[in-house]
């Protein structure tokens, strides 16, 4: 049974841990000292999802809930049942021999 995780964004921002950090890469003094960058640790699935693209800490998190939010609604779609596929007649000739 596959578990269903809400993706709705006010039940979202209570199960989520947000830590702020500074990116890395080229950007110089702004980027040097300001934590812009966002990580977000989604604790009933143990996803993580990181936004690091922007100057502001505001747009990296609303960034990376939009991910989280994707992410949540890539895995609550039901997998696709298996069919199996039908034994080749060469595969049984090999097999009477």
């Amino acid at each position: 049974m596959q578990q269903r995780f809400d993706t709705d964004p006010q039940v979202l921002k209570k199960q989520v841990v947000v830590e702020t950090y500074r990116s890395r890469g080229p950007g110089g003094q702004r980027k040097n000292k300001v934590e812009t960058a966002v990580r977000l640790k989604h604790l009933p699935s143990g996803i993580t999802v990181t936004a690091t693209e922007h100057r502001f800490q505001s747009q990296n998190l609303r960034l990376a809930f939009e991910r989280l939010q994707k992410h949540l609604v890539r895995l609550n779609r039901p997998k696709k049942r298996r069919l199996p596929t039908s034994v080749p007649s060469k595969a049984k000739e090999r097999r009477i021999e």
